[in-house]
C-alpha cells in the first residue's frame, strides 16, 4: 500500500530537480555569455555554419553559425519566462472569475459559462495560433496568446467547486450573520478552491511549453533572433535530410525534458493530494 505514495513523492522530487536545473541555467546563462564561456546565442558572425559538434562548439552550429549549445541553454530562460507569465495571468483571471461565477450564479454565471465553454472546446494549438496571429510576435504577446488558452480551465475547475461549496451549511450561516459576498469569497471559497490550483498550474505549464514550441515551429511565436526551441526546430527541419542532425536534437531534447519534469511535478502533486 505504500508504493503509490512513494512513487508520487519520487515523481515530484525528480520533477522539481529538473525544473530547478532549468531555472538555474536560465539564471546563469547571461553570466556565461558575458564571461565568454559561451557564445552569444543570437550571433554567429565568426563561427563556421552547420559545423558538427566539436570541442569548440559542443553541440555544433546552425545555418547562421550560431552556437547550438548556447541557443539551447538560452531557450530555457525564454521558455520559463513565457510559460510562467502565461499560467500566472491565466490563474489570476480564471480563479476569481470562477469563484464569482459559481457563487453569484444568475445571468452573469450563464454568460461566463457560455464564453468559457466556447473557448474550452477550441483546440489548444488552434486557439493559440489565432491569438498569436492577432497579437504578433514577442514575449508578452506569446504569453498573452497562451494565457487565453488556460483561463477556461481554471474557470471551470474553480466554478464547479464554488457551486458545491456555496451550498454548505457554514456558508448559509455566514450569510445569515450578515457576511457579504466579498468576505465569503475571500474567507471560505478561496481557501477551499486554491488546493486544486497547484496541480492544474504545473500541468498547464507542461502543456504551455509544448504549445509555445508549436507556435515557434509555425513561425508565430517569438522573433527569429530570440533563442526559442520551436523556431530552432523549424529551422533545423530543412537541414535534417542533409545529415545535419545536431540542430534539431538538442533543442528537441531540451523541450522534451522540461515537459517531462513539469509533468512529473503535476502527477506527483495530484497523487499526493488524492491520497490525502
Amino acid at each position: 500500500m505504500q508504493r503509490a505514495p512513494n512513487l508520487s513523492a519520487r515523481l515530484a522530487r525528480w520533477g522539481v530537480v529538473i525544473v530547478l536545473v532549468y531555472a538555474l541555467v536560465a539564471l546563469v546563462m547571461p553570466l556565461l555569455v558575458h564571461s565568454g564561456l559561451l557564445s552569444d546565442p543570437t550571433l554567429g558572425v565568426d563561427n563556421p555554419v552547420n559545423a558538427p559538434p566539436s570541442p569548440a562548439h559542443w553541440c555544433g552550429t546552425d545555418r547562421l553559425g550560431r552556437d547550438v549549445c548556447a541557443r539551447t541553454l538560452a531557450g530555457s530562460g525564454v521558455a520559463l519566462q513565457v510559460v510562467t507569465l502565461a499560467v500566472l495571468i491565466a490563474l489570476l483571471i480564471g480563479v476569481p472569475l470562477g469563484m464569482i461565477s459559481g457563487y453569484l450564479g444568475g445571468p452573469l454565471d450563464r454568460l461566463l459559462v457560455l464564453l468559457m465553454d466556447t473557448l474550452y472546446t477550441l483546440p489548444v494549438l488552434l486557439l493559440s495560433v489565432v491569438m498569436a496571429f492577432l497579437l504578433g510576435r514577442g514575449i508578452p504577446n506569446a504569453a498573452a496568446a497562451l494565457c487565453v488558452v488556460y483561463i477556461p480551465q481554471y474557470f471551470r475547475v474553480v466554478r464547479n467547486q464554488s457551486v458545491q461549496i456555496k451550498a454548505e451549511l457554514y456558508i448559509e450561516a455566514a450569510r445569515s450573520l450578515g457576511a457579504g459576498p466579498l468576505w465569503i469569497l475571500r474567507r471560505y471559497l478561496l481557501r477551499n478552491v486554491i488546493t486544486s490550483v497547484p496541480v492544474l498550474l504545473t500541468l498547464n505549464a507542461a502543456d504551455a511549453v509544448l504549445v509555445l514550441g508549436g507556435l515557434g515551429f509555425l513561425g508565430l511565436g517569438l522573433p527569429e533572433t530570440v533563442p526559442e526551441w520551436g523556431s530552432d526546430l523549424q529551422q533545423a527541419l530543412t537541414a535534417l535530410p542533409t545529415g545535419i542532425w545536431w540542430t534539431a536534437l538538442y533543442p528537441g531534447l531540451a523541450l522534451f525534458v522540461l515537459v517531462l519534469g513539469l509533468s512529473f511535478v503535476g502527477e506527483g502533486l495530484e497523487r499526493w493530494l488524492s491520497e490525502g
